[in-house]
């Protein structure tokens, strides 16, 4: 089912997997109905937020269909039982191919955050990188924590931000079309039985590009990868 804003990928006990379109705000803002809102009204239902994403963020989110469901969710993510893999494109190599991004994040200028070397409560993130092709290159993502723009942060301190992330990367003559982030997979258990979401993203020309298609695809299952602990 697809709406504006949004598609419907799967139903669980108690919630709905959604695949977010890029722009989209989470909650209501400035008098436009964000997400939640756009959900309940095309599926007929109340919808309860679990996690976010940014609004320039595309990809997988969780909402719970009742109260006590949201709780039972939310405390997965509060304890760090699900699994998320994003991917992101960024047009300036990184200074490691692959490894750990992490530090305490602290308040910066034009309210962003920057990440600093002390590890009083660290923000953490896995990654590794892939060449797409001359000046692009493909990022898969884990985060081991859940800070605000952790992973935008943990891109511009490997020396590659986000194409399109308009905080965080110097724009360039040939401003992309959108913020090349993208929650692709989430994984978590509940109540004994193991639930699996992955959704390619649909929107940006970059993402649709074949050059793209053929080494994302390579990749195979994100959670595959060799992450270490796994």
């Amino acid at each position: 089912m697809v709406a504006p804003g949004f598609s419907l990928v799967a139903e669980g006990p108690g919630f709905l997997v959604v695949d977010k379109d890029p722009g989209l705000d989470f909650h209501d803002c400035d008098g436009r109905p964000g997400l939640c809102t756009l959900a309940g009204r095309h599926l007929g239902q109340p919808v309860f937020p679990v996690h976010r994403l940014d609004k320039a963020t595309s990809g997988l989110l969780l909402l719970a269909t009742d109260r006590s469901r949201a709780a039972d969710l939310a405390a997965l993510f509060r304890e760090r039982l699900v699994e998320k893999f994003y991917i992101a494109l960024s047009d300036s190599p990184p200074r490691r191919k692959q490894g750990l991004v992490q530090g305490d994040m602290v308040r910066s200028r034009r309210g962003t955050w920057k990440l600093t070397r002390t590890m009083e409560r660290p923000a953490g993130t896995r990654f590794f990188s892939f060449s797409v092709g001359p000046g692009l290159r493909l990022f898969v993502l884990k985060p081991l924590t859940g800070r605000t723009h952790q992973l935008r942060v943990a891109m511009k301190s490997l020396g590659s931000p986000i194409l399109g992330d308009e905080l965080y990367h110097p724009r360039v003559p040939d401003w992309p079309d959108r913020m090349y982030l993208h929650a692709h997979t989430l994984r978590f258990y509940l109540e004994g039985a193991e639930f699996g979401y992955a959704c390619a993203p649909r929107v940006g020309k970059l993402f649709l590009e074949e050059r793209f298609r053929q080494v994302f695809g390579s990749l195979g299952a994100l959670e595959a990868l060799p992450w270490p602990g796994r």
